[in-house]
């Protein structure tokens, strides 16, 4: 059984910085470390903002003819253990846009560019 992304949904590989978010703004988003998610070829992947940090089992997907992917995860909030699931999407070559919902609790839409496009660390 192959347990890789599908070749669409592999465009979505890499480190993303999370640029905006519905519910933080971006002093919020990099309090720890710069805010990211990364998506990995072997369905796995992690994002951490805020003081949130989540491991995440991807399944390749798509939303609105595009490549997406969709997630659970599981990670801490401040020390916390939490859990919960959400989706990213291929925009366009420079645009990941997604949501993050935390299980009985809150959630969050995210825009997330390639990291060399914003001027923080290593291109995606």
């Amino acid at each position: 059984m192959n347990q890789n992304l599908s070749r669409s949904a592999s465009q979505l590989t890499g480190r993303w910085r999370i640029t905006e978010m519905d519910e933080w703004d971006s002093d919020a988003i990099d309090l720890v470390q710069p805010g990211f998610i990364e998506i990995s070829e072997d369905r796995h992947g992690e994002f951490s903002f805020i003081v949130v940090r989540g491991r995440m089992d991807c399944r390749p997907l798509e939303r609105n003819g595009e490549p997406a992917i969709g997630f659970s995860w599981t990670g801490d909030d401040d020390g916390r253990e939490t859990s919960g699931w959400g989706w990213a999407a291929l925009v366009d070559d420079e645009t990941v846009e997604g949501h993050i919902f935390f299980h009985l609790g809150m959630d969050s839409a995210f825009v997330a560019k390639p990291f060399g496009n914003v001027g923080q660390g290593d291109a995606r």
